[in-house]
């Protein structure tokens, strides 16, 4: 494909060309000459339906992810979440070993590929928050809790300007991808003060199924606030607040 220059942006179809907008711009690409119908039936075609089956998957295993971290990516999410998350569940489904190309699904993969994604490419966990923390799984309660240690804000964290305070949010997962279905529980700090004064002790606690079956996630992340006249605002729309997925604990 290739970018449309001048003066003029065209969309639709023409002899064969189709313009049209992306998030990258105006765009210009040829129009396919195989027909939909062949790929679906066509053994040549055999492959290409194999792989679109398998991509079907991993969109599907993504957004199952998203929609159960929905409240937390609500202000920490990038616009590209969905696709980059896509390509990494599609690494994820082909290594499933036990169906056959074509088959594969996320639940028999090897889901710890995806642990320490961050759900906002902008403002990545590692380079923004610093003080040391500890995810905690354990699945015979069902309890998924994040411990952060007393730290000085000024020193571990690296603020967006005009940051007057902060908030420290977890969210833990039971996903059952087989039949599309989630368990969630999200927690939160209060919102501290961005400053040189050490915050005490955090604990972050949620918890989902007891004794489930299924894979457990925990993520981790910040929030960022400016303080105006008492009121308190998130900063930029939460371009500069941080999501990452910490722990990964696979079915048994």
């Amino acid at each position: 494909m290739a970018k449309q220059r001048g003066i003029l942006r065209l969309k639709g179809t023409l002899d064969g060309i189709t313009f049209y907008k992306s998030k990258d711009g105006y765009m210009v690409r040829t129009k396919g000459s195989i027909d939909r119908s062949r790929i679906a039936s066509d053994p040549a075609f055999q492959r290409t339906r194999e792989n679109n089956a398998e991509f079907g998957n991993a969109g599907k295993a993504g957004k199952l992810i998203r929609t159960a971290f929905r409240t937390a990516l609500h202000s920490a999410a990038d616009k590209r979440l969905a696709s980059r998350l896509t390509k990494e569940m599609l690494r994820v489904v082909r290594t499933d070993t036990v169906n056959p190309r074509g088959q594969r699904m996320a639940s028999a993969g090897d889901l710890l590929l995806i642990k320490q994604f961050d759900f906002n490419i902008n403002a990545k966990l590692g380079t923004t928050f610093f003080a040391p923390y500890v995810p905690v799984v354990d699945r015979a309660t069902g309890s998924l809790s994040v411990s952060i240690a007393p730290f000085t804000p000024l020193d571990m964290v690296v603020a967006p300007p005009g940051t007057t305070h902060f908030q420290l949010l977890s969210g833990g997962a039971e996903i059952d991808f087989d039949n599309g279905l989630h368990v969630s529980a999200m927690s939160n700090s209060e919102i501290l003060p961005y400053s040189s004064a050490d915050t005490e002790l955090l604990e972050l606690n949620g918890s989902v199924t007891a004794a489930s079956a299924l894979p457990l996630m925990l993520v981790f992340g910040i929030a960022f606030f400016q303080e105006v006249n008492g009121q308190m605002y998130a900063l930029k729309n939460g371009v500069h607040n941080a999501l990452n997925l910490v722990e990964i604990i696979p079915a048994p």
